[in-house]
């Protein structure tokens, strides 16, 4: 089982354990990238991350961390762009869903977000709805 139930997710946070989920595709002056929402317990409060990378993966190359920056002027992509800090880890899920459109139920642990990345490239990187057919998130903010 690939995604985490909501007691899952809060309990790895509460663990200690970072949690992520893939966003789907972004663009941006004809180029193309892809984004990832990330939830990192740190010192007793819950961090939320957006990540904007460059699309440079294959079917060998998976690991999101490892991409470039989607804008190669900014500085942001050493941790991501900080978009809440939230004292209690339900809290910090419900921001990250606000600003990026993250779903509830799609929640992996940390570095898994990847395998939703591989199945968006075996697809063929659609850009109108992921590969089991679900819309990819949508927010402003990304």
């Amino acid at each position: 089982m690939r995604y985490l139930t909501e007691s899952f997710v809060v309990g790895a946070l509460k663990r200690g354990r970072p949690v992520e989920q893939f966003l789907g595709p972004i663009a941006a002056s004809g180029r193309i990238g892809v984004s990832y929402v990330e939830v990192r317990p740190v010192r007793g409060a819950y961090e939320v991350y957006v990540h904007s990378v460059e699309d440079v993966g294959h079917e060998s190359f998976l690991d999101l961390v490892e991409f470039p920056p989607f804008d190669a002027d900014s500085d942001e992509e050493d941790f991501g762009r900080s978009i809440a800090t939230l004292q209690d880890p339900v809290s910090a899920l419900v921001a990250a869903e606000e600003v990026t459109g993250a779903v509830r139920m799609r929640w992996v642990n940390e570095s898994m977000a990847q395998d939703d990345y591989a199945d968006f490239v075996r697809a063929g990187r659609p850009l109108s709805a992921s590969p089991d057919g679900q819309p990819w998130p949508c927010a402003g903010t990304r």
